[in-house]
């Protein structure tokens, strides 16, 4: 009797070493495809903002190629101004002067609303300390 009872014994304790083995490899591969999910995750949320940054970024482009026609602008009122006729560097100072408030005007909200923007994957981080504390309540 003790020999079926041993024999029993060891093949339950097989068993569990088995099934221990099969949970240990199971944790191993959903560890693996959720740090791939987690990375793909990421990848999108950096995808996004970094498409954000567009409009801005345009905003930006514009504000400069603005204040360079100001600059063609104000470039043509100082020749104008060493010439004798006093209304025509006066007409290229008024139209390089707005030309002028109008790019910095363009370029500040454009580098206002890129100062505003949060740029990290804050998904991500928070779906990442999430997975890290379900992993220390399993361990």
């Amino acid at each position: 009797m003790q020999s079926r009872r041993e024999a029993i014994s060891s093949r339950t304790e097989e068993q569990q070493r088995e099934t221990i083995t099969a949970l240990i490899g199971d944790l191993a591969n959903q560890s693996a495809s959720l740090v791939r999910d987690e990375v793909a995750l990421a990848k999108q949320e950096v995808t996004e903002k970094i498409l954000s940054l567009r409009s801005p970024v345009i905003q930006i482009a514009l504000g400069a190629f603005i204040g360079l026609i100001a600059a063609f602008a104000l470039c043509a009122a100082a020749i104008a101004g060493l010439a004798v006729y006093m209304a025509t560097w006066l007409a290229a100072l008024i139209v390089g002067g707005v030309l002028a408030v109008i790019a910095g005007i363009i370029a500040f909200t454009g580098l206002g609303q890129i100062k505003r923007m949060n740029l990290k994957p804050e998904v991500t981080i928070k779906s990442l300390e999430e997975d890290k504390q379900w992993l220390k309540e399993i361990t």
